[in-house]
């Protein structure tokens, strides 16, 4: 175990904020990132991001895994944004053999929130997009499990469905700067697995080509596969020795069926049309 995971969360933060603020001035000396994973929420992607931090080309963020930036802390400015990364010297001098160092990072509300990828198709224009998807009732559900478990939410699951469209509103003047939305980004059950919107939306911004959506559910099935395919896209060497590990999994019982009826018809369209936006089907599709 690393040694600033053993320190108290207080004293990370507060290294964490040093480090930062230490290394601005070098911002342009900072590796850029190749490709970001951007969600989606409760689809496996911390099971990823630790299976691409151990392949030797994969730079991930100094810190932690999710910075946060295009959602959260924009107002915050690209040398703060390039502080979390490494050296561009450094990181080509720690890629051992053939190909050059990828940078990366996982921020699982960017997929979701309503300026994120605007803003980083804008400022990143060669980026490619990594978005892993489950089986988006079990995601609604597992959603919500985990914010009732961080005690941000109070309500029963039929509840907060129904309560849903009151407390999360899209066009909230407070997303995108300094004010943040609390529901939207903790209450969007329904709507955080509709993934034919978000990636409809996604792809006015950023080019199909450059776009990747994995399945949870393959990626579990099969990860060497998957694994493969995904390094392939990102133009990395074939993977060697990974270990794939399941992580932040919880332990679930039955949705209530009232839930599924509520949520079926507002997940119909991405059952039916997230293989033709994607270009591959869905392993929850029969």
């Amino acid at each position: 175990m690393k040694l600033r995971t053993l320190a108290p969360r207080s004293i990370q933060r507060l290294g964490r904020r040093a480090a930062v603020l230490l290394a601005q001035p070098t911002a342009r000396q900072r590796i850029r990132p190749g490709f970001i994973l951007a969600g989606g929420q409760r689809c496996g992607t911390t099971s990823l991001f630790r299976a691409l931090e151990q392949h030797p080309q994969m730079v991930r963020p100094t810190a932690h895994k999710g910075i946060n930036y295009f959602d959260l802390n924009y107002h915050r400015g690209p040398r703060w944004y390039a502080a979390h990364f490494p050296l561009e010297a450094v990181a080509r001098r720690r890629v051992p053999g053939p190909g050059a160092p990828i940078a990366f990072e996982a921020s699982g509300y960017y997929m979701f929130h309503p300026s994120a990828v605007p803003r980083l198709a804008r400022d990143l224009p060669d980026v490619k997009l990594v978005i892993m998807l489950r089986d988006p009732m079990e995601r609604a559900y597992s959603a919500w499990k985990h914010e009732k478990a961080r005690g941000y939410e109070t309500e029963d699951f039929v509840t907060a469905l129904q309560l849903e469209p009151h407390r999360v509103d899209p066009d909230d003047p407070g997303l995108g700067s300094v004010e943040r939305s609390f529901s939207h980004r903790h209450h969007a059950y329904a709507a955080r697995s509709d993934y034919a919107t978000q990636i409809e939306k996604i792809l006015t911004h950023i080019p199909r080509d450059r776009l990747h959506v994995m399945y949870s559910e393959d990626f579990f099935a099969t990860p060497h596969e998957e694994f493969a395919r995904l390094t392939e896209i990102l133009g990395a060497q074939a993977p060697q020795n990974i270990a794939y590990d399941q992580h932040n999994a919880r332990p679930s019982g039955s949705m209530p069926q009232e839930a599924r009826a509520f949520l079926r018809p507002k997940l119909q369209r991405t059952y039916e049309e997230l293989e033709a936006l994607t270009g591959r089907r869905p392993p929850w599709t029969s």
